[in-house]
C-alpha cells in the first residue's frame, strides 16, 4: 500500500504535496493508532495542529 502513495506522489504536479502520519492516543484504552493524510507542503503543520 505505502508503494503505491510513493509512487503517485512522484508523478509530474504532485510534487507540491506530503504524507503526514501522526500517532493518535485513544482515551479510553490508552492505546495509539496512526492516522495518516495526504496534505499540501503548505498545510502540513495545520495537519499537525489539529487533534
Amino acid at each position: 500500500m505505502a508503494k503505491k502513495t510513493v509512487a503517485s506522489l512522484q508523478k509530474k504536479g504532485a510534487k507540491a504535496f506530503s504524507k503526514a502520519v501522526k500517532m493518535v492516543r485513544n482515551e479510553k484504552t490508552g492505546g495509539y493508532s496512526f492516522k495518516s493524510e495526504i496534505v499540501p507542503k503548505d498545510k502540513v503543520n495545520e495537519f499537525f495542529a489539529k487533534k
